[in-house]
């Protein structure tokens, strides 16, 4: 089964991490095998699932926003982070770049779900600070009628949209 996610790179509660992880790690245990995880493996919630994909067993295709995506991460920890990942996926397919970032990182959103069977989305509820957030992503998700498991760091409630 595909498998997506959208999701936030960071949290105002950084301890509800732990709590994320565990919900994820739930919500895959119910998929069937063969699992495919898609990501774009921006900081946070996508390098988490990916993680938790790979150390089920599953495979990893990336949807990369643009060709020099890798220029958005911060040199050191995350950029070694997103490398390691990256380089353990089974499929990496890289969009033409967009006239913005945003727009970009909003065309690989839409990538991901639909080449999803089941999006899961580590969303706080609120709308998108940007173009291509997690809020738009969500959005988009729910109007083509893609199933979506929505894990809400704030209440720490999972329930399907």
């Amino acid at each position: 089964m595909n498998i997506g996610i959208t999701g936030h790179q960071r949290l105002d509660d950084e301890s509800a991490w732990p709590w994320v992880e565990s919900a994820l790690r739930s919500a895959l245990s119910e998929v069937s095998s063969p699992l495919i995880g898609i990501s774009s493996l921006a900081i946070g919630a996508d390098q988490l699932f990916a993680k938790l994909v790979l150390a089920r067993g599953g495979s990893l295709h990336v949807v990369l926003p643009f060709p020099d995506y890798i220029e958005t991460f911060a040199t050191g920890a995350d950029r070694k982070r997103y490398q390691e990942i990256l380089a353990r996926a089974s499929l990496v397919e890289t969009l033409q770049a967009s006239p913005s970032n945003q727009e970009s990182f909003y065309a690989a959103g839409l990538r991901v779900v639909d080449r999803s069977d089941r999006l899961l989305a580590v969303w706080t509820g609120r709308k998108a600070a940007g173009l291509g957030g997690t809020g738009d992503i969500v959005s988009y998700a729910t109007t083509i009628g893609r199933a979506t498991l929505h894990i809400d760091p704030v209440r720490r409630e999972v329930h399907h949209l």
